[in-house]
């Protein structure tokens, strides 16, 4: 019987390419949380250097890390105190998060 090898979780180039915009709308560095979504996968959630949010979807928490390790300017984070003081929730964020 063969056995199976588990082929690693990578982001995607879109994906890939969205960290990499928002980084360079956003400014250096930039910090990524990357949060365990269940069955849909991973969030990478990212804060820019100007309090911006942003967010991309992948895999899994493995894709998300590599992800976060192939976009240059782009931190590890965790919801420290410092990452959610960097974090500007403006009011068009606070709307949308309503649903309005």
């Amino acid at each position: 019987m063969a056995e199976q090898t588990e082929q690693p979780s990578v982001p995607t180039s879109s994906q890939l390419s969205a960290a990499r915009d928002f980084v360079k709308r956003h400014g250096k560095p930039s910090r990524a949380v990357v949060e365990n979504i269940g069955r849909a996968g991973a969030r990478v959630v990212l804060v820019g250097a100007d309090g911006a949010l942003g967010d991309v979807v992948v895999a899994d928490t493995a894709a998300g890390d590599a992800l976060v390790a192939g976009v240059e300017d782009l931190e590890a984070a965790t919801w420290d105190s410092e990452t959610v003081q960097a974090a500007k929730i403006g009011p068009e964020h606070r709307r949308r998060m309503a649903g309005r």
